[in-house]
């Protein structure tokens, strides 16, 4: 049983970063290394927890998951390419510790390049966290994020499959099949409904399946993307994956508490794990330039290197299986845990300002760009529309439908998902993919010619970042936004907005509908 302090510490931490304006998750590290410290709550079960965390949140990448995108060489050969480089440097490193830190015990060769390989992936948690936070996970780099990530997971598998002490049985070649069920799989989603037997449902089949794989001595991690996978693409995922989101933060808090549990390296230690902390800092630098190399541009290079700053949990899997063989100190396993929590603690203020950092270095990072970008990547026209509409979502494409009636042909949509932009305009409703927070798409899209912005976006955040960056690229028409609360309403009126509370004033909508049948 979880303590209820460790619950309560955890709230607390978390508040009081979110406080300052950090995410919460650098909270509930420091409330896991504080509990750890002071060996409350049961070290097991948060690891168990955790557990559920990372299955959940790989089912729910799959169920959102075209594994045709893979196949594009900014996301395989990007991740390749990475590997590559950054794993030489890091066992240089890891070797060369011996001559900076005499004191500190050598490390085997082999030993040196097996944490190199495992320090050479960056944490799917953290990514996912970032992108849900900012309401960017349909946006184009939040798409190859995940993708690279995807791939060093197949890595890493591919990996924990070779170098397991026992090896996969006979029956994983069965799993090959597993194609077969997706009929039956997309069968039990559809009559599952859409209450708790739909979020059950979801569980049973992410828990069951990392069952699976392991039985057959495969990663369970695998089995539940794999799983998301064979569900993806239908509409009813989508609500499955929306339901599940509270589910998988829950259990991902267990996560970033049980980094803590391993405890603090001695003095020695801490200083090698502020050396591996340190060489985080080349990794966005190398991300950006490989992904600028395949002709993506500099915003998103740079948006996909930095949510890549840190390492991976796989570095704390393979150090326990190295000191579990007595290939490495039981030392190492606590120095690696801090490693990674510094990093975490590097890349969240990037991250939590990337938008008004790029915006500083738009200029000089622009110059970097190939002269020829991706399809993807090249500015979209915008037309004569007189009102634009951010974020194409149900009451995007609702308002969409209500403003052609009395604006025809002045109305234009703008859809972070390329995929759903293009269903839009095969549905007949004009539609481009765009990011609205991304500013060289504003600057480009002569604002001085839009009468009215509408925003209807993910979450409020990103809804505010929006309105903040139309008003500083001083933007004189009407700007309306969607709000679903009391304080984020009065927030976006003082702002200047037009808001509309979905909640408050669904009744009214709802009113008017009958009328218009009634009358």
């Amino acid at each position: 049983m979880i303590e209820p302090i460790l619950v309560g510490l955890a709230f607390v931490a978390g508040l009081a970063f979110r406080r300052a304006g950090m995410p919460p998750l650098l909270g509930y590290l420091s409330a896991g290394f504080l509990a750890g410290g002071l060996q409350i709550g049961d070290a097991e079960v948060i690891h168990t927890l955790s557990e559920v965390g990372i299955i959940l949140l790989l089912f729910t990448i799959g169920l959102k998951l075209n594994i045709r995108e893979l196949l594009a060489p900014q996301i395989w050969a990007t991740a390749s390419l990475h590997t590559a480089i950054v794993v030489p440097l890091t066992a240089g490193m890891l070797l060369g510790l011996v001559w900076l830190m005499p004191s500190v015990e050598a490390i085997d060769t082999s030993v040196a390049w097996m944490l190199a390989f495992a320090l050479s992936f960056s944490s799917t948690v953290f990514a996912v966290k970032i992108f849900d936070e900012r309401g960017e996970g349909a946006a184009l780099h939040a798409k190859i994020a995940i993708g690279i990530l995807v791939v060093q997971d197949i890595f890493a598998v591919t990996y924990l499959v070779f170098s397991a002490e026992q090896a996969p049985s006979p029956w994983a070649f069965a799993l090959l099949a597993l194609p077969l069920l997706r009929p039956l799989l997309v069968f039990l989603l559809k009559q599952a409904g859409h209450g708790e037997l739909l979020i059950l449902f979801g569980i049973a089949v992410a828990l069951g399946s990392a069952e699976l794989f392991e039985m057959v001595h495969l990663e369970g991690g695998l089995g539940a993307l794999l799983f998301g996978v064979l569900l993806s693409n239908i509409s009813k995922s989508v609500e499955l994956y929306k339901g599940l989101i509270n589910f998988k933060d829950i259990f991902l808090t267990a996560f970033f508490l049980s980094i803590g549990y391993a405890g603090l390296p001695s003095g020695e230690m801490l200083l090698v794990a502020l050396a591996i902390g340190g060489l985080i800092l080349l990794r966005p630098l190398i991300y950006f330039a490989l992904l600028v190399m395949f002709r993506l541009r500099a915003r998103t290079s740079l948006l996909v290197g930095l949510s890549l700053f840190n390492y991976s949990e796989f570095g704390l899997i393979v150090a326990a299986m190295a000191v579990k063989g007595g290939q490495l100190p039981a030392a190492w396993l606590t120095t690696l845990a801090v490693a990674m929590a510094l990093s975490l603690f590097i890349a969240v203020p990037f991250n939590t300002h990337v938008h008004s950092l790029y915006a500083r270095l738009a200029t000089r990072l622009q110059k970097m760009e190939r002269s020829e970008l991706l399809l993807q990547e090249r500015p979209v026209d915008l037309g004569d529309a007189e009102i634009l509409i951010f974020g194409m979502g149900r009451i995007g494409s609702g308002a969409y439908d209500y403003l052609s009636q009395h604006y025809p042909n002045k109305i234009i949509g703008v859809e972070e998902s390329a995929d759903k932009a293009l269903k839009l305009r095969l549905a007949g409703r004009l539609c481009v993919p765009g990011d609205a927070s991304d500013r060289d798409f504003l600057e480009r899209a002569d604002l001085h010619r839009r009468k009215t912005v509408l925003v209807s976006l993910t979450n409020h955040s990103e809804n505010v970042d929006v309105v903040k960056l139309l008003q500083q690229l001083d933007y004189k028409g009407k700007i309306a936004v969607v709000s679903r609360f009391p304080d984020q309403q009065e927030e976006l009126t003082r702002m200047g907005c037009i808001t509309f509370n979905l909640y408050a004033e669904a009744g009214h909508g709802f009113a008017e509908r009958v009328m218009e049948e009634l009358v």
